[in-house]
């Protein structure tokens, strides 16, 4: 059997379970061993025929494997078999959906969130896969595992999001599910690029490779459809020679193909201008100006609304539309998520590579008539040459800083504080512990204090009228991983306590 004939049994029976892990297989089913991220599923080959596999799809039959009771069907890209063979078990759902991609290192879950919103206002279903949830339009999300899940379950969330009457599907693309050929199978009618910063290295190990993994969204592109590409990154000029899509520019107040001037901008959202214009796209719609009122701060989400705007367009929506639900979207989880603080903000933000912590303390720093305090660490097991980058990023932009615990995993939480605090230029001045024993109330210009919980609690603790406190790397996560455990842990669940502690206190102090 050679594999075409496999995907049209596939297709025929639906009885037919695809599997890749094997200790989910059973008799009959088709076992897809395909290369992840940890393991490689070549090596459990013997275990999904000792479950009683009947098909096995792989790259090469491991030496001394007993496969006589099954058929072997040997592709070149397992990964790209197994995506298609789970779109064509529930009927290639995908190709019933009007299909968006993101991709990009930062940004990614805000232009999701923006394409829903505009979608949402035409009074159309969209279906949402990404880093914070996974929306089926069935009324309710639920809590994402993966920013791009396996194949397997990209195929069933949308055969639900088409049974729940969607039309649209937006998701997010990482460098990881691009790489792994996850999104194989699939076809996006628009695709767009927000930049690209250093993350992911311990996995792709070379900026160059990480680029390669973002770029093969846009080489799997038709000629029919649109790359929504960011004219002031860099790295976009090299994807646009690499894709055979129509090319969509965008740009904040330089010539392009959708272009943004800035009205004005402070914290309580952002004004800006969106001029739709013709330019070097082939995309037929007529060249118009609108305004827009978003809560969203930043040049960099300004930046997002235009890839989010450029989507939108390529699906054939009008800019009054795309406008108004740009404007209507008040806040993405964990993306400088405000908490009222009364006299003063706590900011909860996603930010956990040095690109992203700069592009929002630069955001905060000019609307801060206080102090910008900033709380921060990195994540273990994780890409470590942005540890000490991020520090000089705190350093240069940040009044006060507390560094202390993300998500360590199995490294020790003080090894990579150290990493962390290498790149500052001067040293931590005082530890915790000290300023504790000192008595003093305000903290010195930086701060070590491992305990997540405790680093939160001072900085609002501690906070003056008028100041910003950010808490950045975990935004809308709700555990922290300690050895390989999950704990319960939300960076707002700990504020708001505090918040409400510090709240009591100076209630019970003017008594």
């Amino acid at each position: 059997m050679v594999f075409d004939e496999l995907l049209d049994l596939v297709s025929s029976d639906k009885a037919l379970g695809i599997c890749v892990d094997s200790r989910l297989v059973k008799d009959g089913d088709i076992f897809v061993a395909v290369q992840g991220t940890v393991y490689d599923g070549h090596g459990f080959i013997d275990q999904a025929l000792t479950n009683g596999a009947e098909y096995i799809v792989c790259q090469s039959i491991p030496s001394g494997c007993n496969h006589e009771d099954a058929q072997v069907i040997v592709v070149d890209d397992s990964a790209e078999a197994a995506a298609l063979l789970s779109q064509a078990g529930r009927d290639n759902p995908a190709s019933r959906l009007t299909c968006l991609a993101v991709t990009g290192t930062n940004g990614k879950t805000t232009v999701a969130y923006l394409v829903r919103s505009c979608i949402q206002k035409a009074s159309e279903k969209c279906g949402l896969i990404g880093t914070v949830i996974y929306d089926t339009c069935s009324g309710s999300g639920c809590e994402a595992s993966l920013t791009t899940p396996d194949c397997l379950a990209i195929a069933e969330m949308t055969d639900k999001m088409v049974k729940n009457e969607a039309k649209y599907m937006v998701i997010e693309a990482s460098s990881h599910a691009l790489s792994q050929n996850r999104l194989a199978g699939i076809d996006f009618k628009a695709a767009a690029f927000t930049n690209l910063a250093g993350d992911h290295l311990d996995y792709h190990k070379t900026k160059e490779d990480y680029l390669a993994a973002k770029t093969r969204l846009f080489q799997a592109l038709s000629p029919d459809a649109t790359a929504v590409l960011n004219k002031q990154s860099p790295e976009a000029e090299l994807i646009a020679k690499q894709t055979q899509a129509r090319i969509l520019w965008y740009a904040i107040d330089e010539p392009a193909d959708i272009t943004a001037h800035i009205e004005s901008m402070d914290m309580s959202g952002t004004r800006f201008s969106i001029l739709d214009t013709k330019c070097s796209t082939s995309i037929e719609h007529r060249a118009s100006s609108i305004e827009v009122n978003t809560t969203l701060l930043g040049l960099y989400n300004v930046s997002n609304c235009l890839a989010a705007a450029g989507l939108c367009l390529a699906a054939g929506f009008d800019l009054q539309t795309i406008a108004v639900g740009i404007s209507s979207l008040q806040q993405v989880p964990g993306r400088l998520e405000k908490i009222d603080g009364g006299d003063f903000a706590v900011i909860v933000d996603y930010a956990h590579t040095d690109d992203a912590l700069k592009n929002v303390l630069s955001t905060l720093k000019p609307v801060c008539k206080g102090n910008l305090r900033l709380v921060f660490g990195c994540g273990g097991d994780r890409d470590r040459t942005k540890r000490p980058r991020m520090a000089r990023v705190a350093e240069q932009l940040a009044d006060f800083i507390i560094v202390t615990s993300d998500n360590p995993r199995t490294e020790k939480p003080e090894d990579i504080i150290d990493e962390i605090i290498s790149g500052f230029e001067k040293g931590p001045a005082i530890l915790h512990a000290q300023l504790r024993a000192t008595g003093h109330e305000r903290p010195a210009t930086k701060i070590i204090e491992p305990d997540r919980k405790k680093a939160i609690e001072l900085a609002i603790r501690t906070a003056g009228k008028d100041d910003i406190v950010l808490i950045a790397g975990k935004g809308h996560e709700t555990y922290q991983i300690i050895g390989k455990q999950r704990f319960d842990f939300s960076d707002k669940e700990v504020s708001l306590e505090y918040l409400k502690k510090r709240d009591r206190m100076v209630k019970y102090s003017d008594q």
